[in-house]
């Protein structure tokens, strides 16, 4: 039975776009090669990592979402431990939430990337706020209270 995975792999940012591509090219092959089904590609770019790695600061981040057996995903962690390109890797399994998160994640994606086609709207002009005068505060004096009478000696006695 096929399970959806998802991999994300750091590449060397030494690489050239083709280099990257051949990478990208030999994974996607690796997964229909033995049996998988590719069912979505995203490239994240050059991005600075957290903290070095290899004594690198940035690397090519690439995300594929696939349908494969179990026992592939050993196959393919294999082949990024093999490629000196890969610097990091991650693959995880997903669970019917995180299929249906990710489903929801590529067409909202879609249609972020379908939105700048489109002619953009124009807000209706705002009428003039027209702003009342101020009036300053009048600074009130504190009433001092006068102080008590001191009684007597008289009317306490």
């Amino acid at each position: 039975m096929l399970k959806q995975y998802e991999t994300v792999f750091i590449a060397t940012p030494v690489l050239s776009e083709q280099q990257m591509k051949e990478a990208v090219a030999k994974y996607t092959k690796l997964i229909t090669d033995n049996g998988g089904e590719v069912v979505y590609e995203e490239d994240w770019g050059l991005r600075q990592l957290a903290y070095p790695i290899q004594h690198k600061t940035s690397g090519f981040y690439y995300l594929i979402q696939f349908k494969a057996e179990p026992t592939f995903v050993e196959i393919l962690e294999t082949q990024y431990f093999r490629d000196e390109r890969i610097i990091r890797f991650l693959t995880v399994a997903l669970d019917k939430d995180a299929v249906a998160y990710a489903e929801h994640r590529r067409e909202n994606r879609g249609k972020a990337k379908a939105a700048p086609a489109a002619e953009p709207v124009e807000a209706p002009a705002a009428e003039p706020v027209v702003e009342a005068p101020v009036e300053e505060p009048v600074a009130e004096t504190p009433e001092v209270e006068a102080p008590a009478e001191e009684q007597t000696n008289e009317e306490n006695a």
